[in-house]
């Protein structure tokens, strides 16, 4: 609940940055909701007043809401400045951080809502970062009691959370799952802005790092049930889709198998094996027009066991294929999967994990009715086929 010592439930955190004048938009649009338990209390942050009162001003023409900037709170903080940070994260129950590439601008916002006892939501695609926060702060956010929970767009909620959609919906045991994206653009093409590039390049460019790091942790691997799942070559032709892939260099596939060791090693579920494949930027990013144009389609093809007990020797003999699907991935679903990451984390308290701590996005929601949430916004999980062999 908003208090008088931290008056907003939400603050967004780089609210005037590219996807985060989305954000900003899409939280408006959840306070519009007539199906919210209470009035939503919310901030925009940043350096600049004028640029986040301008932020406002376009989300209310935008919307149709014309009384939105005296609605929302106006915080002035700068990510060089931690006495800045701290108090944007005491006014705050969660700070919702658009400000990236987080290998470079990403702790200290981590740093500043651990010690405050706010909780934080990013939209990070950088698994050095996502993993190095888990070993520098989980225990701190633990003792705490505040939830820190990166990659909540579409870098990787549709994939982490897809995958534990899948596993729900096999009539038996799930033990492998192979996962296709498709971006379909309309006839105005595709386009990111030159910002998100730069974040995914820096969290490409960090492996070195990544290794080292995961090499110093020692953890035992979880171990693999049923017949493994064969690698695909770089460039593979996918029969099911009748389309040829290749391998996805994302976070999705770091953050998927963070999830799967979460799930084992403290809700005992059986992990599996996942491989994932991928079916022009500017200094301006993409128009309304190519936003309009353009969606994403995530497959899920998992096999498993419906009796038997899985063995290397003994062939799978069920099959499901589910998908998710929703709108343009960076600037639309993004901002949908951060909001409602972050009104699940307030209004689904119950199913959370039970202490705090720093948390994939499957691990945290796995038990909540984060996918309800979705698919009421547009980012649809569904069935496609599921049988018997």
């Amino acid at each position: 609940m908003a208090t008088k010592q931290r008056p907003f439930h939400l603050v967004v955190f780089g609210a005037s940055g590219f996807t985060g004048q989305f954000v900003t938009e899409e939280v408006a649009r959840e306070q519009m909701d007539p199906e919210g338990s209470s009035r939503l209390a919310w901030a925009v942050a940043g350096r600049c007043r004028e640029k986040l009162q301008r932020v406002l001003e376009r989300a209310a023409e935008k919307l149709g809401r014309p009384t939105l900037p005296t609605e929302v709170g106006i915080i002035i903080c700068d990510i060089s400045n931690p006495a800045s940070l701290d108090e944007m994260a005491k006014q705050a129950t969660i700070v919702l951080n658009c400000v990236g590439p987080y290998r470079f601008y990403g702790e200290p916002v981590v740093k500043a809502c651990v010690e405050n006892g706010t909780s934080c939501i990013d939209i990070s695609g950088e698994p050095h970062f996502l993993e190095l926060m888990y070993w520098k702060y989980h225990e701190k956010a633990a003792e705490k009691g505040v939830y820190i929970i990166g990659s909540s767009g579409f870098d990787s909620i549709p994939a982490d959370m897809g995958v534990i959609y899948t596993s729900s919906k096999i009539n038996g045991t799930l033990t492998a799952v192979e996962s296709f994206l498709t971006i379909n653009s309309g006839p105005e093409g595709l386009c990111i802005h030159d910002g998100t590039w730069k974040s995914a390049i820096y969290g490409f460019g960090n492996q070195n790092q990544l290794k080292k790091l995961r090499e110093q942790s020692n953890l035992k691997p979880v171990p693999i049930v049923g017949t493994k799942l064969k690698r695909r070559w770089p460039v593979s032709y996918c029969r099911e889709l009748s389309s040829y892939s290749i391998p996805f260099m994302g976070a999705d596939v770091s953050v998927v198998k963070r999830t799967q060791r979460y799930l084992h090693e403290n809700l005992e579920q059986l992990p599996f094996p996942w491989l994932f494949s991928f079916g022009y930027f500017s200094k301006q990013g993409p128009t309304q027009k190519q936003l309009d144009g353009t969606s994403f389609t995530m497959t899920f093809f998992g096999q498993g066991y419906s009796h038997s007990t899985p063995t290397e020797n003994n062939k799978p003999n069920i099959r499901v294929c589910t998908q998710v699907k929703g709108p343009e991935a960076g600037y639309i679903a993004t901002p949908i999967a951060m909001v409602q990451a972050a009104m699940t984390l307030l209004n689904d308290a119950s199913n959370l994990p039970t202490v705090g701590g720093v948390f994939t996005p499957g691990a945290a929601f796995c038990r909540t009715k984060l996918i309800d949430r979705l698919n009421k916004r547009g980012i649809e999980f569904s069935v496609i086929s599921s049988s018997e062999v």
